[in-house]
């Protein structure tokens, strides 16, 4: 095995035709094969007898195969694929007639890739491929070629063949031991060969030269063949001369065309660049674009119709024109613009998400008074699990538009967005014409799936700041893909972003943006989820298809309580397929399913034992203890605040249960507060120089902060420098100032389903959150009284009890 780079293979190639042609036995066509060879499938290339041909090797069959008869040196059948890009050739893929070959060397190439040089010996015919793996392997009979007995004949044939082949060898500037290798061949049969091979002809001439059984015939062909070339380069040089002369740039332009012309006329016409240029013009007819990108697109056209199909900037110019014509380029499908419709299909695929919901009926409103295709952008935002990705293909269906995601999470570079500009190998529009062509409208629904987590600056760009354009309403009128470098249009696109959280999102993106939050589910709703969606969803991913099934309403609360903590159902839906997995467990053991109904007895045998609990209320037993409400990312929670007073100094206040920065300081306005208003709670002023106070949140692993608990903590002080109990099965939120007033805070419809939940009757909530408490449905209110405050003082009026605790501390001693 030897490493070479590519021109030494070249004139190693030579090299070798040279020295097996002055052993006359190493050019006999015959050699020993078996009844079966291996198989060994070609692209485009012909190994003719007697001649030595460098393939490299792609495949990974191939190789295998190589590498074997590298150690066996046995011998191979070597055959031409009817199609290129055939990628697993069969017996009905290949031409059935090929050579007999061995191998003569194997180089491993600079860029990692394995060349082989073979031998061809004689011919043979494919009758059967009797394996496919690790590579074919057939059966294979003698196809010899027909020798010319009358020598002499033949002698003078391989001259005249050899004097043509020479002149155009010269005409194509081959390499000199091209000729000296030819000068070198006295064997007739093996010079005929050795031009076939190795004269540039088209794939179609080489076979048909390799498919003629007659040497004879076959060197009267390749005579045909000599001569065409040698008069089309007279021609040529004919073309060339007569236009000699000094010509402007739009002479010169059409007189290459014709000359391009002439001499595919001289070739019979018709060829692989003609039809790439027939195929692009005629999906360009078709195309609704403006005359001004109907002129860059016929001066990219006959920029590819200039370049020979064989430069790699062909194909560049070849993909790049694909690209162009495969966009829709203002073709769009029709808006349903029904709004019962509408709403229908955004009721039947989801539950709740109402906001969102009203927001596109709006905009189908708009889009029927106004009758132009403009869309807004669109932000959901909220925690994981809750349906916003989801809730694009509804909004698809509702409106009859088409739908395409693009996942922005871990997006790095710029050029996903913007696309690389096309003269770089390689190059590819950014992914938002990608999917605007898989679309095939300019009018989708395009969703932005997780546009938090896209990357932020970096060597490759900044494919936040690139979105700016995407996603303004003034500039996408006009993206610029440098790929594409032709403005495009997607002004019609309805982009719907996604985000769990705005925090990560650069402030220029969110200002374009409508922000819509998608806050989590209630008990509730998620219960009449599962119902409608969830369990028919798992049942049928498990294959139960018994109707009888069926979860009960309490079964699926303990679950949602017990088994997971979520503001989404993406937990709910894991559990509800657990269950249905373990019932298709027990039909395929014991051929039917024991339970029938789901009930919350049986949650323990399907799904173990409860992972959460939620919290209950505890009672006024003691002083120091109020029930707050809070909000976390999972729903709504109650939380406890606990005081306890000790003999000091009365310097120390005690914060612990791993509170935040804005809960230390509600503790601290709670505290300041009550001791600038102790005569209103009849607490005498010495007692803070007494008296150390030690402030508590239970569930101290877990972090906590937010300013909502400030009207929880000045009670539950109140309550211990005063020893009164606070008023029974009472939660309270808000949160306060230094002067005592009460601001309002958010997450309320999560917090009064906690307290709910967790037998709170009573709500002590700001004043202005009653606009909050008004736009909830009243099935969620009913049995809660809420008392509206705003001051703190209202507080504990209503909160403290006249009634001191059992056994009260006695401030006195």
């Amino acid at each position: 095995m030897a490493t070479m780079d590519d021109d030494n293979l070249k004139d190693n190639r030579l090299a070798l035709i040279t020295e097996y042609n002055e052993e006359p036995e190493a050019l006999s066509p015959r050699t020993k094969f078996g009844e079966e060879l291996p198989i060994l499938p070609l692209r485009n290339m012909l190994l003719f007898p007697t001649t030595v041909l460098p393939v490299s090797i792609g495949r990974a069959a191939s190789l295998r195969l190589i590498r074997n008869l590298e150690k066996s040196k046995g011998c191979m059948g070597v055959f031409c694929q009817k199609d290129h890009r055939t990628e697993h050739p069969d017996m009905n893929d290949l031409y059935n007639v090929g050579t007999v070959a061995k191998i003569l060397r194997i180089f491993e190439m600079p860029d990692n890739s394995t060349t082989v040089v073979l031998q061809g010996f004689q011919k043979i015919k494919l009758t059967e491929i009797t394996a496919r793996t690790p590579y074919l392997i057939g059966k294979v009979e003698n196809y010899e070629d027909i020798e010319e007995k009358n020598e002499k004949e033949m002698k003078v044939l391989a001259k005249i063949c050899k004097e043509k082949g020479a002149k155009v060898f010269n005409i194509n500037e081959t390499q000199p031991e091209a000729i000296f290798a030819l000068n070198n061949i006295s064997n007739s049969s093996a010079l005929i060969n050795f031009l076939c091979a190795n004269i540039k002809f088209t794939h179609e001439d080489r076979l048909a030269l390799f498919n003629e059984t007659s040497i004879k015939q076959r060197g009267f062909k390749l005579l045909n063949f000599l001569d065409r070339d040698i008069e089309l380069a007279n021609i040529y040089d004919s073309i060339r001369n007569k236009t000699h002369h000094e010509i402007d740039q739009q002479q010169r332009e059409y007189f290459l065309q014709q000359q391009m012309k002439n001499i595919q006329e001289e070739l019979n016409g018709g060829n692989v660049q003609d039809q790439d240029t027939k195929e692009l013009s005629e999906k360009a007819e078709k195309k609704l674009w403006s005359k001004e990108i109907d002129d860059i697109f016929n001066r990219e056209l006959l920029k590819l119709s200039r370049i020979n199909p064989q430069s790699p900037d062909y194909h560049v110019q070849l993909n790049y024109l694909q690209m162009f014509v495969n966009l829709p380029w203002g073709e769009v499908t029709k808006d349903n613009l029904d709004i019962a419709h509408a709403r229908k299909v955004l009721d039947h695929d989801h539950y709740g998400l109402d906001k969102v919901k009203e927001r596109i009926l709006e905009h189908l409103a708009v889009i029927k008074m106004r009758g132009d295709l403009k869309s807004p952008i669109i932000c959901l935002y909220g925690p994981p699990g809750v349906g916003k990705t989801s809730l694009g293909k509804s909004i698809a269906a509702a409106m009859k538009r088409k739908y395409v995601r693009m996942s922005l999470g871990g997006i790095h570079d710029e050029s996903e967005i913007r696309g690389h500009r096309k003269t770089y190998i390689g190059a590819m529009p950014g992914r938002i014409l990608k999917n605007l062509t898989k679309a095939g409208t300019d009018n989708p629904v395009f969703i932005l799936d997780e546009i938090d987590k896209i990357g932020q600056m970096s060597t490759h760009g900044d494919p936040s700041s690139a979105l700016l354009e995407v996603l303004d309403p003034e500039q996408n009128i006009a993206f610029h893909d440098n790929f594409l470098d032709v403005d495009y249009d997607l002004s019609k696109v309805m982009f719907i972003a996604t985000a769990n959280s705005l925090s990560t999102i650069p402030a220029p993106l969110l200002d374009r943006m409508e922000l819509i939050e998608v806050s989590g589910y209630l008990t509730e709703e998620k219960i009449e989820i599962a119902k409608r969606h969830l369990v028919p969803k798992e049942k049928e991913a498990n294959g139960i298809t018994d109707e009888n099934i069926k979860f009960s309403k309490q079964a699926i609360e303990e679950i949602i309580e017990n088994y997971t903590r979520e503001s989404g159902v993406r937990t709910l839906e894991k559990k509800i397929g657990k269950i249905c997995r373990r019932l298709a467990f027990q039909k395929s053991i014991s051929g039917s399913i024991e339970t029938t109904n789901i009930k919350p007895a049986h949650l323990k045998e399907l799904l173990g034992v409860k992972e959460f609990s939620r919290d209950k209320y505890q009672g006024n037993n003691f002083a120091g203890v109020v029930t707050g409400l809070a909000w976390t990312a999972v729903g709504g929670e109650i939380l406890f605040i606990e005081t306890s007073l000790s003999r000091g100094k009365g310097e120390k206040l005690t914060l612990t249960g791993n509170l935040g920065d804005v809960m230390k300081e509600s503790a601290l306005l709670a505290l300041e507060y009550i001791k600038s208003h102790a005569d209103i709670l009849n607490i005498p002023h010495d007692i803070f120089d007494k008296w150390n106070v030690h402030l508590h949140v239970p569930e101290g692993a877990i972090p906590k902060d937010g300013p909502s608990a400030g009207i929880t903590m000045a009670t539950a002080l109140a309550s211990a420098f005063t020893q009164r109990k606070v008023k029974p099965n009472l939660a309270m939120t808000g949160e306060i100032t230094l002067r005592g007033k009460v601001l309002p805070v958010g997450g309320i419809k999560e917090k009064i389903l906690a307290a709910k939940r967790a037998g709170i009757n009573e709500i002590i909530i700001c004043e202005e959150n009653r606009r909050n408490i008004e736009a909830i449905p009243e099935i969620y209110l009913k049995g809660l009284t809420f008392h509206y405050v705003n001051e703190v003082k209202d507080v504990f009026e209503i909160a403290l009890l006249k009634e001191q605790v059992k056994n009260p501390i006695n401030f006195k001693d």
